[in-house]
């Protein structure tokens, strides 16, 4: 589980600054420098434990990056070498730990703390740290990360680029000075599942716009990258076995754009970017509903035998796979079992909601005939929370996107299905959906689950939403992006920040550490980094700003 305490929490406390910074060789401290360093606490998501004290440092040119853990632990510190280079302008070489050694002729490890810059090292024997946590110390000779897997040192590295000043995210060299405050981060995630889902079907995001989401949502510690690939409006997926998904299928768009699809090396070019930024792909194929594009794209899938014409408009509900064909069942053997071969992550999503043509006793059989399918070739299930309307697979998980307002006996058959055993993913749409409406003047977005401004969706609890589910069951968050009148990485940015943050904080920290009053200065202060990184965003006015 990992430290729970906060031993300095909160902002009023944090404001006050310890700081240093990594390098060999550091320069010394003038006595004004306090005011270029970030508290050690005021980073997104708030760590569990903070424990601000000692001398800040200041990286130098002669700063250097050491590393000890084998090639995982390089990659790791390559990144972070790539990230600060263009900034600082420094070499920042990355070196592997040399063992000092011992008097007997064994080796004696270093003390990276005393004799690097920046240290990244994995340790194994830290269980506390978990698959996903780190410490970060930060002291007069150096920074010393510490994870136990390559995942936590790799969130290790997002909490200091948070704690150096913004303009190490700019692409161009900066005067500095590069200062990190001094003291401990320990830090372990509250929920193992903290995903961000992508409509690419309503609107077609092309490969290089979706690695420009993961590495945002890397910044934030995200570990999920749920990829929407088929709707009524486009299958954006490549099948090889069923060509026409994506030819055809795919030429379109909401609105009557040229849409677009990933061939098999796009998405695994997807996969293996996500995969660097430690975000695990989980791909949705939409079934047995929003699927116009598949039946327009093959007659044989139909009941009648008619194909429709491709979709362009919004409404939902409308389009069924014909469950009483064994087609159908081909067809989905095809598709999950392709698709499956291309995902080296552990869930496969199959939607279920809005089926709204498919009678109950049909959906039933359905999902009773797919989900096996789904677990023949290797994959967990997850589906929309309508899915517990069916028996939900052993070990499958439910996510809900109900509203506060759900009526008692859809919420309950989510409680039933907990209690049973199947886990659930949060992200209720009139709390975390990235598509609402902030405000009635928003010009992007939807409002049919009401406007969610940055305070109301941060300010909730995944431990207790639902009322009845076991805390065991809880595995997580995730906000979903729908792209009906989203077209853009700009209009992507603009729904998603200042939305995003919060709830990669509401999955990773503490329930202890959550605090609207608290978090809206955390967040403010993202302002700087996001345009430096080219990043826009929605000025919500409950958030105070920096004064430009």
């Amino acid at each position: 589980m990992g430290p729970r305490h906060r031993s300095t929490r909160l902002l009023g406390s944090l404001l006050l600054v310890a700081t240093g910074i990594l390098a060999v060789g550091a320069a010394p401290l003038s006595e004004n420098t306090d005011t270029a360093t970030v508290p050690l606490g005021r980073v997104i998501p708030a760590p569990a434990s903070v424990d601000a004290g000692g001398s800040p440092y200041r990286m130098t040119s002669g700063a250097h990056i050491v590393v000890d853990g084998g090639p995982a632990a390089r990659r790791v510190g390559e990144y972070l070498a790539g990230i600060l280079r263009p900034s600082t302008g420094f070499r920042l070489p990355v070196a592997e730990r040399r063992a000092a050694p011992r008097a007997e002729g064994r080796a004696e490890p270093r003390d990276e703390s005393q004799t690097a810059g920046i240290s990244l090292r994995l340790a194994p024997r830290e269980a506390a740290l978990g698959q996903e946590g780190y410490r970060l110390r930060s002291g007069r000779s150096g920074v010393v990360l510490t994870a136990r897997a390559p995942a936590g040192l790799f969130h290790g590295v997002q909490t200091l680029r948070q704690l150096l000043p913004a303009a190490v995210e700019k692409d161009s060299v900066q005067p500095g000075p590069w200062l990190v405050a001094g003291g401990t981060v320990e830090d372990v995630p509250r929920y193992g599942w903290r995903g961000a889902m992508l409509d690419v079907s309503r609107h077609f995001f092309t490969v290089d716009q979706v690695k420009r989401y993961v590495d945002q949502l890397a910044l934030y510690k995200f570990n999920k990258l749920h990829l929407h690939l088929s709707d009524d409006q486009g299958w954006r997926i490549a099948i090889g076995s069923w060509p026409r998904l994506a030819t055809y299928g795919g030429s379109t768009q909401v609105g009557g754009g040229p849409g677009g699809y990933y061939t098999k090396a796009d998405y695994q070019e997807i996969v293996r970017y996500a995969a660097s930024r430690h975000l695990e792909v989980v791909p949705e194929i939409d079934l047995p509903g929003h699927t116009n594009a598949a039946l327009a794209s093959y007659a044989e899938l139909n009941c009648d035998g008619a194909a429709p014409p491709l979709y362009t408009g919004t409404e939902v509900g409308f389009s069924s796979l014909c469950v009483d064909k064994e087609k159908t069942y081909d067809f989905v053997d095809d598709v999950v079992r392709e698709l499956a071969a291309l995902t080296p992550g552990r869930y496969l999503h199959i939607g279920g909601d809005e089926a709204h043509s498919t009678g109950h006793e049909d959906y039933v059989t359905f999902m009773d005939r797919v989900q096996p399918v789904v677990e023949r070739y290797g994959k967990t299930v997850i589906g929309w929370h309508q899915l517990t309307g069916a028996t939900p697979a052993r070990g499958a998980l439910a996510q809900y996107w109900g509203l506060d307002s759900t009526g008692a006996e859809e919420r309950e058959r989510v409680v039933a299905a907990a209690r049973n055993g199947t886990g659930v993913v949060l992200s209720p749409a009139d709390r975390i959906y990235l598509d609402m409406k902030y405000d009635k003047d928003t010009p992007l977005g939807l409002d049919w689950a009401g406007y969610v401004d940055v305070r109301r969706s941060y300010e909730w609890d995944p431990g207790d939403y639902l009322e009845g589910v076991p805390a065991a069951a809880v595995r997580g968050v995730e906000a979903p992006l729908w792209t009906e009148t989203i077209a853009t990485s700009a209009d992507v940015e603009y729904m998603a920040f200042p939305r995003l943050p919060g709830v990669a904080e509401l999955g990773w920290s503490p329930a202890g550490a959550l605090g609207w009053e608290e978090y809206r200065v955390r967040l403010a202060a993202q302002a700087d980094r996001w345009e430096a990184l080219g990043v826009g965003y929605f000025r919500a006015s409950e958030v105070p700003w920096p004064t430009r």
